[in-house]
């Protein structure tokens, strides 16, 4: 976590104070919620379910959610002239979680989450309020970077936010699909979900660092994965292996469900909810566990990396159809600290020229980064023009596309999104060997 604030005191912020003026102009109030305060927190949540088109939330689901969203900075938009005025017409929720950047490290960031606007008030400036608000506040808590998954893809570029790590989604043809790769020599067992929940956190905290892109997971994202919260349903349909090394040490886990096919009794499908590996003879006896089950004709996964081993695993590629999608969204809110937390594929010199629509992250900065990967970054009065620089113009968003190194500076510039004195350069620069992933929604 950063120095500068923790997560109970990111919840206990107010409210950015130029959104909340915004906000009053329209009859509007713009305030945080407790869950130390029940009724409210049962409004605010009823609020996200209409958000995302669900159902009413029962007193139970409402109960769970209290407890397993504790961490969570929670606020809302009322508009007192409204029936129910205790509902929110607007809602979002953060929280400071470390996501990983090339080279090891990682670095906190503002979880985002829960962004609806009631379709009776739309069109009023209340989501560029909320987001423009939970950014500055964030900024202004010295937190280098955002973070968010997205149900719209076309709505967050306007903040800054881009695209900084894709998914892919496999379906496989388990007859065509051969197994080909490593034989290791741990076992696969199947486990309780319970002993699954157990395991996992500390399991994704010693992976997690090795794949930029992934984020430090809340305690409550495990129980829905594990489906082990007190109101989860159709749990008896969750399946739990664990792969153990031959030393004993579990370092794989896996969830999975099959849908069995009456017209084929030997073409069932099974679709993995989540694959946690921390070496890889756990990916391998995992997948190939997966792949050889008996009465299975595909097996479907999501949240996959955009290159994973296994598609050198089965000796038919045209096995598995493959889609890909954005998934892992950052906006960078402080370019020094952002891009001192990273490691670089390549010594360079660069001048970053950053536009920032938002005022956040805008300016003018020399990177220098080293051969062994590190690189030290200084703001640039406008007139400086160091020697031997390579000149990079981008915005905000490129920057944060590129951070992670899953997209090339190179390929932004043939888009017409970046122009640089030298595009191939600041690509082997920025690149990283290790595409970026996120195996979880939040």
């Amino acid at each position: 976590m950063t120095d500068s604030v923790t997560n109970e005191a990111w919840k206990a912020a107010p409210v950015d104070a130029a959104s909340r003026q915004a906000l009053t102009t329209r009859g509007l109030e713009y305030r945080t919620v407790s869950h130390d305060d029940p009724p409210a927190f049962a409004g605010w949540l009823q609020a996200v379910a209409r958000g995302f088109q669900d159902g009413e939330r029962n007193d139970e689901h409402i109960a769970v959610n209290r407890e397993l969203t504790a961490y969570r900075r929670l606020t809302g938009v009322y508009d007192a002239a409204a029936p129910m005025a205790d509902t929110p017409v607007a809602t979002i929720a953060s929280w400071i979680a470390e996501v990983s950047a090339p080279g090891g490290r990682a670095i906190p960031s503002c979880a985002i989450t829960s962004v609806t606007v009631a379709p009776t008030h739309r069109r009023r400036g209340i989501a560029r309020a909320m987001l423009e608000g939970e950014l500055r506040a964030a900024a202004g808590a010295g937190l280098p970077m955002a973070m968010l998954t997205v149900s719209e893809s076309t709505l967050y570029g306007r903040y800054g936010f881009a695209p900084a790590a894709a998914s892919a989604s496999w379906t496989i043809e388990t007859k065509r699909a051969r197994w080909v790769g490593p034989q290791p020599d741990g076992r696969v067992d199947f486990i309780p979900r319970a002993r699954l929940r157990e395991l996992a956190p500390e399991l994704h905290d010693r992976a997690r660092r090795g794949a930029p892109g992934e984020i430090e997971v809340p305690a409550g994202h495990w129980d829905n994965i594990a489906g082990t919260r007190r109101d989860a349903k159709d749990t008896d349909k969750l399946r739990a292996v664990q792969y153990a090394d031959a030393g004993g040490q579990v370092t794989g886990l896996a969830v999975y469900t099959v849908e069995g096919n009456d017209d084929d009794f030997t073409k069932a499908t099974v679709t993995v909810g989540y694959l946690l590996t921390a070496t890889d003879d756990a990916y391998a006896g995992l997948w190939r566990f997966l792949l050889e089950l008996d009465l299975v004709g595909t097996v479907k996964a999501s949240e996959q990396s955009v290159d994973e081993p296994l598609w050198w695993m089965i000796d038919d590629q045209r096995a598995a159809t493959i889609t890909l999608r954005d998934h892992q969204y950052l906006r960078i809110l402080d370019v020094p600290a952002a891009l001192e937390a990273r490691s670089y594929g390549a010594p360079g010199r660069f001048v970053l020229d950053v536009t920032d629509l938002l005022g956040i992250a805008g300016g003018r900065f020399l990177l220098d980064a080293a051969a062994d990967g590190t690189a030290s970054v200084t703001r640039l009065a406008d007139d400086d023009r160091p020697t031997g620089a390579v000149e990079v113009a981008l915005d905000v968003r490129e920057l944060s596309a590129a951070y992670l190194g899953g997209v090339s500076l190179a390929t932004l510039a043939r888009a017409g999104l970046v122009r640089a004195t030298d595009a191939d350069a600041a690509a082997r620069t920025f690149g990283w060997h290790v595409p970026p992933r996120l195996s979880v929604w939040y």
